[in-house]
């Protein structure tokens, strides 16, 4: 039995009767589609959407790369298990993806990106926006999704659409191979009709695995444990993926092993739990990163090991340090020449429980005793930090932070992605929840909060969403806060104003690039950036996109702003101006390396200077093997 419809309404049909399942839980794979149309998709797509809109909800989006955002940062707080597509049209349209696919897929976060194609039948050479390349018929620009998808396909045939929406099924919902998925669809086949089986509608529930651990790596793992002496578990955004938080719990807690955390595994033990020890590596916590230097085995679970996290391979100083890598892809299991254990983080981490419980496993007293003490010398940090001694006052960005701090219970999400924002954050915020922080610092893509926001906001609805953006983010893509309006997304932004890309900024001043071009203010004689700040008001942009702004000038203004905001039912958007705006934040510095080269040779003494510290650093880099 068959039906017949066009690709584009067969394919909308299709993905309406998608489902995963994990633990017994059972939920729609597309929960949406976004879309923003042309003449490449408005005709396939656009059509099918309406004509099927009982089936798939729709949202309208103003940018292509934010809308791909909003369906990232709605599959991360749905757990991977959820997701959205996106679809464009041909031309720019499509090429606005690749930003927001790159991020997807480094983060491991599924989305399905449906970009209309060329015409397959080619009936008129060039076509509108069509890019030509001479050796080859069959390139279009959407050629330059396939490095940054995890997998691709186009479609020039409707019967093609099968295997093809299978295998995107397939890999959207793997949890070693997802990211993002893109089916490129000439607009001609889109409005092409076919008489579909009807099985291709039925619905299917793919099954998100838990593998567990192999039983002989099981036993040389817990052999491994059982010999060191300074263990450190690194916590990954594997943990959050898994929903391993309670068995990571379970496992510190019957080890004593500490728990540091990487951007993305923040927040998978509470910041008050006996074995957190805050971030590591660059943005880590003196706490975290003396005792990555003296560990003699480093447990990662569900971590990339990015430079961030390794110090650029500087901060794993103990001569004798092996890595033991729990992780559900194997690529990353065999980083640093790790020892493996390949498994779903949960069932990793509670088949290592029971094993080592059986031994009565748990570190050495005076280790513990030394990192609970490291631990209270840092929150002691964080307290001066936070201490606002002039509430009448511009706060410093730290003192926004502190003030936030003390108002958000743990409902509250925080998003953020580029900038000072992530390093402060992650030495300073006291994490609440599970989810309350989530921080996309595998691209660390400018641009990403807002969009994100929108897209976490409609996976939790019911609880208070927070962008927290500096001006030069801001910049780079407020346009989604239409979205929000128009959609009444009730998200929480709040612009924090210092002028300029203050992080870049210090990096650049600390590399001997004298922060050259890194200020939003006019051009000096010179040609630098040295000038007044330019009078842009961020505040009634916003205001002029639709979204309700308090203005808050004082510490006390912006206790009282946030207070309101947080209580609103609307968007809403806090304006503040930091008092440090020449300086990065004000925030204890990094406690560990990162590798940014600096120039071999120069005349000026700021960059002279620079390359002797940084030859310094250099030469303390390890490979392990």
């Amino acid at each position: 039995m068959t039906t017949r419809l066009t690709v584009a309404q067969a394919l909308v049909r299709f993905l309406a009767a998608q489902y995963t399942e994990r633990d017994g839980v059972r939920q729609r794979l597309i929960g949406a589609t976004w879309g923003i149309f042309g003449h490449g998709n408005v005709a396939g797509l656009g059509q099918a959407l309406l004509e099927h809109a009982e089936r798939m909800p729709f949202h309208q989006g103003r940018n292509e790369q934010a809308m791909v955002h909003a369906a990232v940062g709605y599959a991360r707080q749905s757990n991977r298990l959820s997701t959205h597509a996106v679809t464009t049209s041909i031309g720019p349209g499509a090429t606005n993806l690749v930003t927001g696919a790159a991020l997807a897929t480094i983060n491991h976060l599924p989305v399905l990106l449906l970009p209309g194609d060329i015409f397959a039948t080619r009936p008129a050479d060039p076509v509108l926006q069509q890019l030509e390349v001479p050796y080859a018929g069959d390139v279009s620009v959407n050629d330059c999704l396939r490095p940054v998808s995890r997998y691709f396909d186009r479609i020039t045939r409707p019967e093609a659409l099968i295997p093809s929406a299978l295998n995107a099924m397939r890999v959207l919902t793997d949890p070693v191979e997802t990211g993002a998925v893109t089916l490129a669809l000439p607009q001609d086949v889109q409005a092409e009709a076919y008489d579909w089986p009807e099985e291709f509608f039925a619905e299917r529930t793919w099954t998100v695995r838990r593998p567990g651990a192999d039983p002989t790596e099981l036993l040389e793992t817990v052999h491994t444990i059982r010999a060191a002496k300074r263990p450190l578990i690194v916590a990954g955004g594997g943990v959050h993926h898994s929903r391993a938080e309670e068995a990571l719990a379970e496992f510190a807690e019957t080890t004593g092993i500490p728990v540091a955390s990487t951007q993305a595994g923040k927040g998978s033990l509470r910041h008050d739990h006996p074995q957190d020890v805050g971030g590591i590596g660059h943005t880590g916590t003196a706490t975290a990163d003396e005792l990555a230097r003296t560990a003699d085995l480093v447990i990662g679970v569900g971590t990339r090991y990015t430079d961030f996290t390794t110090a650029s391979g500087t901060l794993f100083a103990h001569p004798d340090v092996r890595f033991l890598n729990l992780n559900i892809a194997p690529f990353d299991g065999h980083k640093l020449a790790g020892q493996t254990l390949i498994a779903d983080a949960r069932s990793g981490l509670q088949e290592l429980t029971d094993a080592l419980r059986l031994h009565a496993h748990r570190v050495a007293g005076g280790y513990a005793t030394e990192y609970t003490e490291d631990k209270e010398r840092w929150e002691q940090r964080v307290d001066a930090c936070y201490e606002v001694d002039e509430p009448d006052t511009r706060p410093t960005q730290p003192q926004v932070l502190g003030v936030l701090d003390a108002l958000v219970d743990e409902s509250d999400i925080l998003i953020n992605a580029a900038g000072s924002l992530p390093g402060d954050l992650h030495k300073l915020w006291r994490t609440r929840s599970r989810d309350q922080y989530h921080l996309e610092y595998g691209y660390s893509c400018m641009g990403y909060e807002i969009p994100a926001a929108i897209g976490v906001k409609m996976a939790a609805p019911d609880r208070p969403v927070w962008a927290l953006v500096g001006d030069g983010t801001y910049l780079m893509m407020p346009t989604e806060i239409v979205t929000a309006v128009q959609e009444g997304v009730a998200i929480k932004v709040l612009i924090i104003q210092n002028h300029g890309y203050a992080s870049i900024g210090g990096l650049s001043e600390s590399v001997g690039g004298e922060r050259f071009g890194t200020a939003y203010r006019y051009p000096s004689d010179d040609g630098s950036y040295t000038g007044p700040p330019l009078p842009v008001d961020l505040a009634a942009n916003a205001a002029s996109l639709g979204m309700r702004v308090l203005r808050a000038k004082t510490v006390r203004d912006l206790r009282e702003a946030l207070a309101e905001a947080r209580a609103a039912d609307t968007p809403t958007c806090v304006y503040v101006e930091t008092q440090t705006a020449d300086t990065v934040s004000g925030a204890p510095p990094a406690q560990a390396w990162w590798d940014v080269p600096v120039a071999e040779t120069a005349t000026r003494p700021s960059a002279v200077k620079a390359r002797e510290l940084y030859e310094r650093h250099v030469s303390t880099r390890r490979r392990h093997l």
